[in-house]
């Protein structure tokens, strides 16, 4: 089986669970430095895949299962450079090892090069690994100009330098570019409601597709092409598009409704915006949005294959709430979501649901919805997860920032069999 490494994003738990949804066969090894997650894998993953996932930075594939040193470095380098023509261009991307057994890993591996007749540079140092943007723009992920080596450092000793270690190349990294171009660029941003940040849209997909469609392991052992799978989602809460746009660009049909006309507008308008972008022709990607409440009854000709929304998160918080001010959110909350839960489940019957709900952070406590898991229950729909719950009695991800006064709960539905 093919072993990785994944950089997790600012929150592991969510992490894990977008990669367990989208990854054939994956099994946690181990954490190490509480972002770094090696895991093994069914079959080959495409570096491409981290384009769609939300939660995860750096992909990295293991490149030898040997026992080795930091003294064996250089010539694995080499060997993993053989096909480069011209200059080398390397890096090494390293966690858990010590920044003297990493300087002297730069210089030995230009040396070695060196006594090879290759000449050679490197990009990042012992102290702080290259930018991921460098690594892309420097040719280092498809092998051509180089590679990036990635080592993990396991200690095994007492001693620093008694370390086990985990050696792969960087394969993909997330284009951070391209996040800040959509989520800043595109003409209509309200800032004066939550942001829902496209990553974080990403993942929510992802565990809308796992509830469609879980990954499956080649019985066989036989590597099989994957079908191009298009789904139609709705978000009944589409605010200026954010979902429905991370939709558009992984050619997935939408509909989107929002209960604000100032919304609907800026969400199409994003949505032509993209389209006009990316040259996403409206024949092969279909988009409808329009005014409506979600409380209200959906009248759609068509079921959609899976609704994945952020939902109302309440009004956006500058200070820290009180126990008096997050109690009333809490109230009108719950209202609105126990509303929309049996309006969906009455009207779009058997379709699953990926939302979020709002948290809100006190100065020693958190404050969550309560009552709205009674209206799960009478819904018929039933909470699941892609991994194990931190809480057998509240199946949920947490998804929250220390700067931000509300949090995100990811709540995943899927309707019981009648």
């Amino acid at each position: 089986m093919p072993k990785y490494a994944a950089v997790l994003g600012h929150q592991p738990h969510v992490s894990l669970a977008e990669l367990t949804a989208t990854i054939a066969g994956f099994r946690l090894e181990k954490i190490v430095a509480k972002q770094i997650a090696l895991f093994d894998a069914a079959e080959d993953i495409q570096p491409a895949l981290l384009e769609t996932l939300g939660g995860c930075m750096i992909l990295a594939q293991q490149i030898t299962k040997a026992a080795v040193t930091m003294e064996d470095i250089p010539q694995i380098l080499h060997k993993e450079t053989e096909g480069v023509r011209k200059k080398v261009t390397y890096g090494i991307r390293s966690v858990g090892i010590p920044s003297s057994m990493l300087k002297k890993a730069y210089r030995q591996c230009k040396e070695y090069l060196r006594s090879k007749e290759r000449p050679s540079r490197y990009i990042g140092n012992e102290k702080k690994p290259a930018a991921t943007v460098l690594v892309r723009d420097s040719g280092l992920l498809d092998g051509k100009l180089g590679c990036e080596l990635f080592v993990v450092g396991m200690r095994r000793g007492d001693e620093e330098e008694d370390l086990d270690l985990w050696v792969g190349k960087t394969i993909a990294v997330q284009d951070v570019d391209g996040y800040t171009w959509r989520d800043m660029e595109k003409p209509v941003r309200d800032t004066t409601v939550g942001l829902l940040p496209p990553k974080l849209a990403q993942i929510l997909l992802n565990l809308g597709g796992w509830l469609l469609t879980p990954p499956e392991v080649p019985s066989d052992g036989k590597k099989k092409r994957r079908k191009k799978v298009s789904y139609t989602v709705f978000d009944p809460f589409c605010g200026t598009g954010v979902i429905p746009m991370e939709c558009l660009l992984r050619e997935w049909h939408v509909l989107g409704s929002d209960i604000s006309q100032k919304a609907i507008k800026g969400c199409q308008k994003n949505i032509d915006w993209l389209r006009k972008e990316r040259k996403i022709l409206k024949k092969a990607v279909e988009s409808t949005i329009w005014k409506q409440d979600a409380q209200k009854a959906f009248t759609l000709k068509k079921l959609p294959d899976v609704i994945v929304t952020e939902t109302t998160l309440g009004p956006a918080l500058t200070k820290r709430p009180s126990q008096r001010d997050a109690k009333k959110m809490l109230s009108d909350n719950e209202a609105v979501q126990a509303a929309f839960l049996k309006n969906a489940s009455a009207t779009l019957p058997g379709v699953p649901l990926v939302c979020t709900w709002p948290f809100w952070r006190l100065r020693n406590d958190i404050v969550r919805l309560e009552k709205v898991w009674n209206v799960i229950e009478e819904c018929g729909y039933q909470p699941v997860l892609p991994v194990a719950p931190k809480s057998p009695e509240r199946p949920s991800l947490l998804y929250q920032r220390k700067d931000q006064f509300v949090g995100r709960e990811i709540v995943i539905l899927q309707p019981k069999k009648r």
